[in-house]
């Protein structure tokens, strides 16, 4: 059976807790059974929220009768010094749950804020930023939903949901034509992309009906021929050495995607901290 989302954010959040938790936690055992606890989490950083819903499964998890209130909503620009949510009940819950929770919200925040400032960077052309497969393992679910939540558009989840020919792949089968033509065999319907190192191998994945070439460590004036001559018949996805600072560059060409590693895999968490009110 097929997870829903709902499935995969609470098997992400056992995973944390578990590895947090352990058999139990013995430093809130010092904290009275029956005291009660009121908090507020702040953002100490302007950014970009994301990762509601982690959050409150770590305390659907710990103790489902911790009540949280949100004042913000994810893919939402928050401010330094803001308040971002309230929680009230068991001390010993929120002490609990505490780190997995911000652990899960700061993380996802620094994704989330990371992408849009890529988004930023590129408007006013017609290129969309892509994540990548670049993630820490057993969070690419998580990470892919931050990436949307801060304005991006998810490339292939796994290699289980699309096709990405790469040299080595080329190698083996022969050919660009021969790989673009098993993949039409073997998975009809299934979009077919291919990454091409030079203008010529551009050509041939033209040429062979591929539905989408990745242009890998093109330089500007490549970039641009590429655009420029198969533009209109390809769908031109730009990657590799791409920068906050050359982005907007790499847009400008016209390409059609540009897939960054760096939004997953070089991840600032967002600085949020939870404190007594």
């Amino acid at each position: 059976m097929k997870k829903t989302e709902k499935d995969l954010v609470a098997s992400e959040v056992r995973m944390a807790l578990g590895e947090d938790i352990g058999p139990g936690d013995i430093t809130a055992t010092l904290v009275p059974e029956d005291q009660l606890l009121e908090v507020q989490v702040t953002s100490r950083q302007t950014g970009v929220l994301a990762g509601q819903a982690w959050f409150d499964e770590v305390f659907v998890q710990v103790d489902p009768s911790v009540e949280i209130s949100w004042e913000v909503s994810d893919s939402q620009q928050v401010l330094a010094g803001e308040c971002l949510c309230r929680l009230k009940g068991s001390a010993r819950s929120i002490l609990t749950g505490e780190r997995t929770a911000l652990n899960f919200l700061q993380f996802l925040s620094g994704t989330a804020t990371s992408v849009s400032r890529y988004v930023d960077a590129v408007k006013g052309t017609n290129a969309r930023i892509l994540d990548t497969r670049k993630t820490i393992p057993g969070l690419r679910h998580a990470q892919k939903y931050a990436v949307r939540a801060g304005g991006g558009t998810n490339h292939r989840m796994g290699l289980y949901d699309a096709i990405l020919i790469k040299e080595n792949h080329i190698a083996a089968a022969g050919s660009i034509q021969a790989v673009v033509d098993q993949a039409r065999i073997l998975h009809p319907g299934m979009a077919v992309e291919i990454e091409v190192e030079r203008l010529d191998q551009l050509h041939q994945a033209v040429e062979a009906r591929a539905d989408r070439a990745m242009l890998d460590n093109f330089d500007h004036h490549a970039m641009t021929a590429a655009v420029s001559q198969f533009g209109q018949r390809i769908e031109l996805e730009a990657s590799g050495g791409i920068n906050l600072e050359n982005v907007g560059q790499v847009a400008a060409t016209g390409v059609h995607f540009i897939s960054i590693g760096e939004i997953t895999k070089q991840v600032i968490p967002l600085d949020l901290s939870m404190r007594y009110v």
